[in-house]
Order: C-alpha cells, then sequence, then structure tokens
C-alpha cells in the first residue's frame, strides 16, 4: 500500500523543505523527509512540501530530525526504550508509540527483562519495570511466602548469562487484584533492563499479543495469539482474554503487543480448554503502582492493608481508686 505514495514522494522530491525537518526511514529501505504534522499509535502525518502524506506506523522503522549536517535520532526501533516518560517515579509508558515490530525482534530486546520468581512453595513469572530492579508478579506467586529469589538472564556480549538474585523484598501486594511489587535488592546488583507499561485502554479484539514466561518451569517460553475479548467478567472483574497458551508457571508474567509494551499480567486459564488465558489489564497495574502506599507491605504486620487494633485487656485500677 506504501508503493504508490513512495513513487508520488520521488517525484515531488525537489520541493521546499523546512529548514528544519524529520527523516522517516521505512522498512523497504527508502525514506521520507518532511515535517511531522501529527503522529499517534497508528500512523504518522507528514508534510513533504506538495502534499501530504499519511504513514502507517508499523511501516516505520526510524525517525530523525535533521537540522543542517548533522541529523539527530529522536526516535529508533534499534533501541530498547524510545522517548519515554516517568510515571508514579516507578514505571515508564512511551511518549510517543513505538514501532511494530515482529515478535522475534521483540523477544531479543525484552527477553533480559521478564525474570522467574521462585519460592520454597513454587514458581511463576514476572517483569522488572525499573532499572533499579522493581518487578511485578502475581500475588498468589508468593502468597504466604516471604524467601522469594528470582532468575534473570543478563546479556552478556551476545550471549545469556543466569544470575539468581536471592534478596528480594515485598514491596506492596494486593490480595483481590493478584499483583505484587518486589524489589531485587542484592548488594552489587547492576542497573537492569526494564519494560514499558502501555495501555490496555487502546487495544483492539484481534490484536495480536504474545506472552513470555516459565510455564511448568520451562523458563523463557514464548506464546503468541491474539486478543479474544478485552472485557471478560469473572468473579467481579474484567480481564483480557487471550489465545496465547498460558500454563501454571506463566503466572505474573508479561503479555506484550507488538509495540513491545506490557498490557497485561498473565495470571489464570481454564483447565479444561487450550487457547482460554487470561490477563489481569496493566490499567489495574497502573493503578495499584500509582497508589502503592495503600497497598505498601510490611513484615510486622503482613496482612496489610487490614490494620488491626490490639485486643482489649481488663482495666488495671490502682490503690488510690479503693482496691
Amino acid at each position: 500500500m506504501m508503493k504508490p505514495s513512495l513513487v508520488f514522494l520521488a517525484l515531488l522530491g525537489c520541493g521546499l523543505l523546512p529548514a528544519t525537518a524529520e527523516v522517516i526511514q521505512l522498512k523497504d529501505a527508502s525514506s521520507i523527509t518532511g515535517k511531522i504534522l501529527s503522529q499517534n499509535r497508528d500512523r504518522v502525518v507528514v508534510d513533504i512540501g506538495y502534499t501530504v502524506l499519511d504513514i502507517p506506523a508499523g511501516q516505520i522503522v526510524r525517525i530523525s530530525k535533521t537540522g543542517g549536517s548533522e541529523p539527530a535520532a529522536v526516535v529508533s526501533s534499534t533501541s530498547p526504550l524510545p522517548a519515554v516518560e516517568m510515571k508514579s517515579g516507578i514505571y515508564q509508558t512511551a511518549n510517543t508509540p513505538p514501532p511494530i515490530k515482529d515478535v522475534r525482534e521483540l523477544v531479543a530486546q525484552l527477553g533480559e527483562a521478564v525474570v522467574q520468581v521462585s519460592t520454597p512453595g513454587g514458581l511463576g513469572s514476572g517483569f522488572i519495570i525499573n532499572a533499579d530492579g522493581f518487578l511485578i508478579t502475581n500475588f498468589h506467586v508468593i502468597e504466604g511466602e516471604t524467601e522469594i529469589s528470582v532468575e534473570v538472564y543478563h546479556q552478556d556480549e551476545g550471549q545469556l548469562e543466569r544470575k539468581t538474585y536471592q534478596d528480594v523484598r515485598i514491596i506492596a501486594i494486593n490480595k483481590f487484584a493478584d499483583i505484587a511489587l518486589l524489589k531485587i535488592a542484592d548488594k552489587g546488583a547492576p542497573k537492569f533492563s526494564h519494560v514499558l507499561l502501555g495501555d490496555s485502554e487502546m487495544l483492539a479484539v484481534g490484536e495480536s499479543v504474545f506472552a513470555i514466561g516459565s510455564p511448568l518451569g520451562l523458563e523463557r517460553t514464548v506464546t503468541e495469539g491474539i486478543v479474544s475479548t478485552k472485557t471478560r467478567e469473572l468473579q467481579g472483574d474484567l480481564y483480557l482474554q487471550t489465545t496465547a497458551q498460558i500454563n501454571p508457571g506463566n503466572s505474573g508474567g508479561p503479555l506484550f503487543n507488538l509495540r513491545g509494551e506490557v498490557i497485561g499480567i498473565t495470571n489464570m486459564k481454564i483447565v479444561s480448554g487450550e487457547g482460554l488465558g487470561f490477563a489481569i489489564p496493566i490499567s489495574a497495574v497502573k493503578f495499584f503502582l500509582d497508589h502503592r502506599d495503600a497497598f505498601a507491605y510490611s513484615n510486622d504486620n503482613p496482612s496489610n492493608p487490614y490494620r488491626y487494633l490490639p485486643p482489649p485487656t481488663r482495666a488495671r485500677l490502682s490503690p488510690e481508686a479503693g482496691n
């Protein structure tokens, strides 16, 4: 669909352009130079001087700004993180929609941020949300446990190096939303690769998604599918339903869109069927993180956010009172 527009561009390439313009690199190795008029998740509208082109975001590999002899990249598909904004001081979202990529590219880019969460009672999955080692998993993965370890696969010169972190702290929990916030606190821990949180409200039914996790302990397993519905009601809450295969051990892992953003936490499936997996929408995760102080975990009272008063005791009367 892009070919006629590109031919038209070649004919009009000698038109006048502003001194500062953007260079848009396309997947077919061609490029467009012009002024970006508007940009959203799905398309970029560019003024090339004589006409305006409407370019699907999925065809764009890179956008660079040029103001003379030195171009300055502003968005690049080869960068693990596009221009981002920090939210609530703990997670990041993209300022502009990242380009759509195929699953193979995204797994290579994002796999390091997906972890395996282990406890004496079992294991699950999780994903790191910032460089300081904060990570999200399901509450039921760590329920009743305080001895938690996290396995991370660091990339070192193209090779994966498995590292287990033992000092993992519970920061906040919401039992009813099945979400937990943990932090890797090992001394000497490096800065961690992390993911961007997307917008589950922007999802479309039928949109392609994929999950990374440790089903049945098979770490770094990738499954692909579509969004079957955005509003599956289960026990009073709404879930994303997906055909991406989900099994025990996937719990707490990320469900990604093809822009590499987390749009849900995989947490359950229908046991008697296949292709019937469910994920907590990322909107619920953002709410939890934005209000994490209300869900803060306390070693003195692990049942938080419930706070219990001390039991009543019989009043003791002093001798001056007549006893």
